[in-house]
C-alpha cells in the first residue's frame, strides 16, 4: 500500500483506471495536500493500514466537496455527474473500509456524512463541518467517545455550543492519543473552498 501522503495520486489513479463515466474528468491533485488522510494515518487505531485509511479518509472527503465545495480531483464535470461522483466516492470510501473489517469506522464515516448534509441543507457548513471532519477523522484515527457523541448530536441538532463542544472533544482525544500536532497541521490546511448549497 502507498504511504500516506500519496492518498490523493492512489485515489486518482484509482478513478481513472475504473474507466468509469468520471474518469474523464480526473485530475492529478496539483498540489493538494491529503491533509485529513495525514491526520487519520497517526492514530493507533489506523496503525495497520495508515495508507489505506488514508485513502478511505480522501475518498470520503473528495464526495463531500463533490457535493459541497470545489472538488481536487475530478474537473469539468456538471453538476448532475458531481453528484453521481460525490456519492460514488462516499460508496468508495465506505467498501474500502468495510474490507478493512472495522465497522467503528464505518459507522463514523456514516455518521460524517449524514450530518455534514444536514448541516449544509440548513445552510449551517462552515466552521460546524469542518470541525465535525476533523472530530470524525480524529475519532477514526483514535477511537470515539462519549463526549464525540454528544458533539456530533450537539451539531446535528443546531445547539449553540456544538461548535465548541465538538472541538473540545477532538482537541481532548487527539491531546489523549498523542496526535495533537497533527490536529492543528490539518486544521490549518484543510479547505472546503466556496460553498455550493
Amino acid at each position: 500500500m502507498e504511504p500516506p501522503a500519496a492518498a490523493l495520486e492512489t485515489l486518482a489513479a484509482q478513478l481513472r483506471d475504473e474507466r468509469s463515466v468520471i474518469a474523464e474528468h480526473v485530475v492529478a491533485p496539483a498540489g493538494a495536500e491529503p491533509a485529513l488522510g495525514l491526520l487519520v494515518a497517526t492514530g493507533p487505531r489506523t496503525a495497520a493500514a495508515r495508507g489505506e485509511y488514508a485513502v478511505v479518509i480522501e475518498a470520503v472527503r473528495e464526495g463531500y466537496l463533490l457535493h459541497h465545495a470545489e472538488p481536487r480531483l475530478l474537473t469539468g464535470a456538471d453538476s448532475d455527474l458531481a453528484l453521481l461522483a460525490g456519492d460514488y466516492l462516499y460508496a468508495l470510501g465506505i467498501e474500502r473500509l468495510a474490507l478493512l473489517g472495522d465497522l467503528e469506522a464505518v459507522r463514523e464515516l456514516a455518521d460524517l456524512i449524514s450530518v455534514a448534509a444536514e448541516l449544509h441543507a440548513q445552510d449551517r457548513g462552515g466552521e460546524p463541518a469542518e470541525a465535525l471532519w476533523l472530530g470524525c477523522t480524529v475519532a477514526i484515527a483514535c477511537g470515539s467517545s462519549a463526549a464525540h457523541v454528544e458533539a456530533k448530536a450537539a451539531l446535528r441538532e443546531g445547539r449553540e455550543d456544538g461548535l465548541e463542544t465538538m472541538r473540545r472533544s477532538t482537541r481532548a482525544t487527539a491531546a489523549g492519543a498523542g496526535i495533537r500536532e497533527a490536529l492543528d497541521a490539518a486544521s490549518e490546511a484543510i479547505d472546503f473552498g466556496a460553498r455550493r448549497g
